[in-house]
């Protein structure tokens, strides 16, 4: 094996703000690994609202004052590498860590249980609460880098770590199984592109929300059929009519989420692009006797069944567009303009 560089190119995220705050580099130092921990040689990671909302501080609740800008509610420490979505290949591993495991094609569990070390008290998100995958080498505990094998590219296994593991996750906390009919909203994003593909595994009725422009996408995907932003989700489907609702949307219309759930049904959700601050009537709730989830820590067996559908592919990666690490800040407006569906990946090789 070729000696390991000391420094390497990455994006440093030097303060809460706008695109300015992303400064490229090619003097970073390439991360020292410790005893539990793989060296990993990033080939391609995807952009998400993880790094859109840590860099503007939108984890915050009062602007920052309290230092809960972070994934984890803790103050961000800057310069941070973000970057939550990573595939590449190991290069080094620590002293407790077999060799074995050199040369092995990975995908990073964002959520992390165990760094530097040691047991988290409450998990980590990759790229948020430590450094992540926006740079040529990554460090992780060995635990939280998962072999693949599958004859998909870099870019096309760095779509699914992130946002189809949170997909998995809403899917899995709200119990959604074969013949239940489910409402996805924010349906041509990341992860509820993925959301509707993996409930499809599962054997549910997916009723999708997107735009018109992107309503053929959504159905290509597996939707059932598909409403738009506008509609009135009462309206169009009556109410009580869902088992579960996967929102990553909230928002003003939020209430009629809760409107359309049958009695006993689950709603869970892992976003709010369209607002965080939503109306609940706490009768909707009690007498219907729902189950709201807020979906953050993935359950222990999310990742390993997200790597075994890869590897049966039972998913399949949707792609949006692509940039080379540099072009990082046109990435992250294509990101926030919302006019894709699916991922947009940095590639590093």
């Amino acid at each position: 094996m070729n000696e390991l560089p000391k420094t390497m190119q990455g994006v440093l995220l030097t303060g809460h703000g706008g695109l300015d705050k992303l400064e490229i580099r090619d003097d970073i130092p390439v991360p020292e690994l410790g005893a539990d921990d793989v060296l990993i040689r990033v080939g391609a990671a995807a952009v998400n609202n993880t790094d859109i909302n840590t860099r503007t501080g939108w984890y915050s609740k009062d602007d920052g004052a309290s230092g809960d800008a972070s994934w984890s509610g803790k103050a961000v420490r800057f310069p941070l590498i973000q970057g939550a979505d990573v595939c590449g290949r190991i290069v080094a591993v620590g002293d407790k860590i077999s060799k074995n495991r050199l040369d092995e094609r990975v995908l990073i569990e964002p959520c992390l249980t165990k760094a530097k070390g040691k047991i988290l008290a409450y998990p980590w998100y990759f790229g948020s609460d430590c450094n992540g995958g926006f740079s040529e080498y990554t460090v992780v505990a060995s635990a939280h880098a998962y072999q693949v094998e599958s004859s998909l590219s870099d870019v096309e296994l760095a779509s699914f770590p992130c946002s189809y593991s949170t997909a998995e996750n809403l899917l899995t906390r709200a119990g959604v199984g074969a013949n239940d009919t489910i409402l996805v909203t924010g349906a041509s994003g990341g992860v509820g592109s993925a959301v509707v593909q993996l409930a499809k595994v599962r054997r549910a009725k997916v009723i999708a929300i997107t735009s018109p422009a992107k309503s053929d996408n959504v159905k290509s995907l597996g939707a059932d059929s598909v409403l738009f932003r506008e509609d009135s989700v009462v309206q169009a489907l009556g109410s009580s009519s869902v088992d579960a609702v996967i929102d990553l949307v909230a928002g003003e219309q939020w209430s009629a989420l809760l409107d359309v759930l049958k009695p006993s049904g689950n709603y869970a959700t892992a976003g709010a692009i369209g607002g965080p601050l939503v109306e609940l009537d706490v009768r909707t709730l009690y007498l219907k006797d729902l189950s709201l989830f807020g979906c953050t820590v993935l359950e222990k067996e999310i990742f390993s069944n997200l790597i075994k559908c890869i590897e049966r592919n039972d998913i399949a990666p949707v792609i949006a567009m692509t940039f080379p690490i540099g072009q990082i800040a046109e990435a992250q407006r294509r990101f926030m303009a919302k006019n894709h569906t699916g991922k947009i990946v940095l590639t590093l090789t």
